[in-house]
């Protein structure tokens, strides 16, 4: 019948055009799944009248088989009557209606051929375009895969690495300069202000407290019974010129409270 062949011919002349026409990939190929939807909608409307056709020769040789029979009972009916005149002219139409439906019934027979090959076709287009379809998606993946990769390239040609290095070795010997420049200016400041002379005071002052320290802590394990009562006044006097431990060097608050924690962490554990 030739229908396919006609829509394949058209449809590759599209390709082509839309091929040698397309910047963009992506519009290219739905464009493509369109038309080839579009030929499929039409290939359906074809083959469905084809197949209308079919149902039509079908029902006129059923209906001239059933005019054969039925004029053979009529021949029938006019012999049991003595009508042989009748009878004869019902078996002329018997046979006319019998040349008619073998007639009707070969070339059902061609057209039903016909439509199946059609049917078939119909699905391997219908399957080619699902086909086509999953290659787009697989098409465009890589289509846009590629022009990541152009762009990834293009940005990276246009930026030297030499100076890109340079840039940032620029960037850290200026803020190590800015940094050198604070320390200067706060050891000028501690120098000339006076604050290097407090700061010593103050350290001066932070180790005599300590010795502070030392006889409360005494004086704490003394009440927790840890150990023993302090003796009179005067062994307490005598025992002073002996030589007692340095005060400890002062600690900063939360190291202090993160080793509370971890004695009461261990405590709690036990």
């Amino acid at each position: 019948m030739g229908i396919f062949d006609r829509m394949s011919r058209v449809f590759r002349a599209n390709i082509n055009d839309l091929i040698s026409s397309a910047e963009d990939p992506e519009k290219m190929l739905n464009q493509l799944i369109a038309d080839m939807n579009g030929q499929l909608v039409k290939a359906k409307q074809q083959v469905a009248a084809a197949i209308a056709d079919e149902k039509r020769l079908k029902d006129q040789a059923d209906a001239e088989f059933r005019l054969v029979a039925d004029w053979e009972s009529r021949a029938v009916l006019a012999i049991n009557e003595g009508r042989d005149d009748l009878a004869k002219q019902a078996l002329l139409r018997q046979s006319e209606h019998q040349e008619h439906a073998q007639t009707l019934a070969s070339t059902w027979e061609t057209h039903r051929a016909e439509t199946e090959k059609l049917k078939n076709q119909l699905r391997d287009l219908a399957d080619k375009i699902e086909e086509a379809k999953r290659k787009k998606n697989l098409l465009l993946a890589r289509q846009r895969r590629a022009e990541a990769q152009k762009r990834i390239a293009q940005t990276m040609s246009s930026i030297s690495e030499k100076s890109a290095f340079e840039a940032f070795a620029r960037m850290e010997e200026k803020i190590d300069q800015n940094e050198r420049q604070l320390r200067a200016a706060a050891e000028i400041d501690e120098e000339f202000t006076g604050d290097k002379l407090s700061a010593e005071f103050k350290q001066l002052e932070r180790g005599a407290s300590g010795g502070d320290a030392d006889s409360r802590l005494l004086a704490l394990k003394q009440k927790m019974g840890v150990l023993p009562p302090p003796p009179p006044a005067a062994s307490r006097a005598l025992g002073a010129g002996n030589g007692t431990s340095a005060a400890p060097a002062p600690r900063r608050e939360d190291e202090l409270l993160a080793e509370f924690e971890e004695l009461e962490h261990g405590k709690r554990a036990s």
